[in-house]
């Protein structure tokens, strides 16, 4: 190949080497590629699938399988997987190119325009497209403002819990003052409470969380259970901040789902934990019941299948999670014991298989603004983006979940929490700069749009450190936004946003409405949106309340009864402790475990104290 065409523009993204790939129609019709790599390992593999390929029509390209090409015994199952996933992406972007030359060829206009977009290099952070720039707004924040929160936090030793999927403003000015405030911590929700804990420790008065209401109630009832009553909790208003997923928990449906696991013991109720206080509460008080993250989900589940004989698992209340949990481990039917095992050491092929029947999830807790991620989403993905990483989390909808299970069996994707997504862009990012060639990489950001903020912080770290290097090589990163035009509000001429000297016409998120949207992520709902700037610096100088002005805004504490005529506070907590305890010890605990077993006395689950 001459060097003209080693370009980046035909560089095959997600492969070990460096590896270019040409493409052309001829005068017959027949699709011509070529294909180099600067690894002599690869370049065999890349000649394998020009062989098949070139002088091939286009449909034949496009209906081309990797298990097809089994007969060549080369680069597929079985075989060292860096080198498969090689095949597989060098496979993909022929089809990608393909489809361009075919539609060029024939006059018609792609189908789709493509999703915006940040470009970050070390240099700094290009956006294209509307939504894009909107998202980009507040990566540089106003110093005025990072130096006014930061004196208030300082002076009245003030935390500040937040989770990922707050506004950019909002994210951005903290993200900043955090590099002057320790006592700053933006996450998801598994360590919002623990962070808390940690800064009362260190000495802090106040702690202000920008979240859900559900999230300030943990906090409010970790640092109860660790001796902190005395530090003050707040939220950012003083209305409901509410959030459909909790609710949807709260309703007889779910209590009825909840009815039914009581009655087929032994039975383990894992909720996940975007849930209040009093729905842990109560459904723990019907089944015995751990609290789950995205993150920690499946490993909990896999955990209580191998350390429980017979049980039955009754996830809840994210309908989206549920399916893709059990679609994920349908997936492990299909893999060797040895590959399983690096998942969870306690399971094989047959042990799955035996377990499916034995899981059960919520079939109404659909949490709707992740539709989002829904069927348009998906194909203008396969058009366009086929041969970019894929990240989904969790709770998106299952054809985006699916799109991205594939990507991650070839080394393309990854599915979990915003942290694993966090980690995966970071690993493939210092992969590159290892690297040290000029490489574009793009990321298609299945989850919410919130996560920005802390991934072009993560990825301009890294970056940054490469730069000083002498002789190193250009990396950017692109992280696509796959929204449709639904997902943006036009904003009226009095009221267009500036953004240096280029006037927004659309922001992310919807116009008006109550709750979460079908047209927005968490954070542009309305009610995230309550977890402004303005919010968070009225709530800090007003503190301490000594006249009792900011009453509204402080975190519930629970002084409710249970049916059991215990304390909500207490046994909604008792979940939560029994997730810490699984992730310190890998296993349930024993108390959890006695209450599995032994946990029904007239009806209802008995303590083991």
């Amino acid at each position: 190949m001459e060097d003209s065409v080693r370009v980046d523009s035909n560089r095959v993204m997600g492969c070990t080497a460096q590896v270019w790939l040409q493409a052309r129609l001829d005068h017959d019709g027949k699709m011509r590629f070529e294909a180099d790599s600067d690894s002599e390992i690869t370049r065999g593999f890349c000649s394998c699938l020009v062989w098949v390929l070139d002088g091939a029509a286009p449909e034949e390209v496009m209906k081309l399988k990797t298990e097809e090409l089994m007969d060549l015994n080369v680069g597929v199952a079985g075989r060292e997987r860096s080198r498969v996933n090689t095949w597989h992406n060098v496979l993909i972007t022929m089809q990608k190119k393909t489809k361009a030359l075919t539609a060029e060829r024939e006059g018609k206009p792609l189908p789709f325009e493509a999703f915006p977009s940040l470009v970050v290099t070390a240099d700094g952070v290009e956006a294209k497209g509307s939504y894009a720039e909107a998202q980009a707004r507040y990566l540089f924040p106003d110093e005025s403002k990072v130096e006014e929160l930061v004196s208030v936090l300082k002076e009245k030793k003030i935390g500040v819990v937040a989770h990922f999927y707050m506004d950019p403003q909002v994210q951005g000015i903290l993200t900043a003052a955090q590099k002057q405030w320790p006592h700053i911590h933006i996450s998801d929700s598994l360590v919002m409470a623990d962070s808390a804990v940690k800064m009362a420790k260190a000495g802090c008065q106040f702690i202000t969380v920008l979240g859900v209401d559900f999230m300030s109630e943990n906090v409010r009832a970790i640092l109860d259970q660790a001796g902190f009553g005395d530090v003050g909790v707040y939220r950012m208003s003083n209305e409901r901040i509410g959030c459909s997923l909790a609710d949807a928990a709260a309703t007889p449906s779910y209590m009825n789902y909840l009815e039914e696991a009581s009655r087929s013991p032994p039975s383990l109720h894992v909720v996940y934990i975007n849930t209040s206080l009093e729905t842990k509460a109560y459904a723990h008080e019907l089944v015995p019941t751990i609290t789950c993250t995205s993150s920690n989900v499946v490993q909990t589940i896999l955990q209580a299948f191998a350390q429980v004989p017979d049980i039955n698992i009754w996830y809840g209340p994210d309908s989206y999670m549920g399916a893709n949990i059990k679609e994920l481990l349908q997936q492990m039917t299909k893999m060797t014991d040895e590959e399983i095992a690096e998942i969870h050491p306690g399971h094989s092929r047959e042990t799955i298989r035996l377990l499916l029947p034995r899981l059960h999830f919520y079939q109404d807790g659909t949490c709707i603004v992740h539709h989002i991620f829904g069927h348009e989403v998906v194909e203008k993905i396969n058009e366009m983006y086929c041969d970019a990483f894929l990240t989904a989390h969790f709770e998106v909808p299952g054809e985006m979940f699916s799109l991205a299970m594939e990507a991650k069996r070839r080394g393309m994707g990854v599915v979990g929490s915003t942290q694993n997504i966090l980690d995966f862009i970071k690993q493939r990012v210092q992969e590159a700069l290892d690297r040290n060639v000029n490489d574009h990489l793009q990321f298609v950001l299945g989850t919410e749009s919130g996560m920005v903020t802390a991934i072009v912080a993560a990825v301009r770290s890294l970056l940054g450190s490469g730069k000083s290097s002498s002789g190193r090589s250009k990396v950017k990163v692109e992280i696509v936004f796959p929204v449709s035009s639904d997902s943006m509000t036009r904003t009226s001429p009095n009221s267009s946003i500036k953004m240096g000297d280029i006037i927004l016409p659309i922001i992310p998120g919807v116009a008006s409405g109550e709750g979460c949207s079908i047209h927005g992520g968490c954070a542009s709902c309305p009610y995230m949106k309550m977890n402004s700037l303005s919010s968070l610096l009225k709530v800090c100088h007003q503190l301490p309340d000594k006249k009792d002005i900011l009453m509204a805004y402080e975190a519930e504490r629970f002084k409710l009864q249970t049916p059991n005529g215990k304390s909500v506070a207490d046994v909604g907590c008792e979940p939560i402790l029994h997730m810490r305890q699984f992730q310190a010890e890998r296993q349930l605990p024993e108390k959890l475990v006695y209450q599995i077993y032994h946990s029904y006395s007239n009806g209802r689950p008995v303590s083991s104290s």
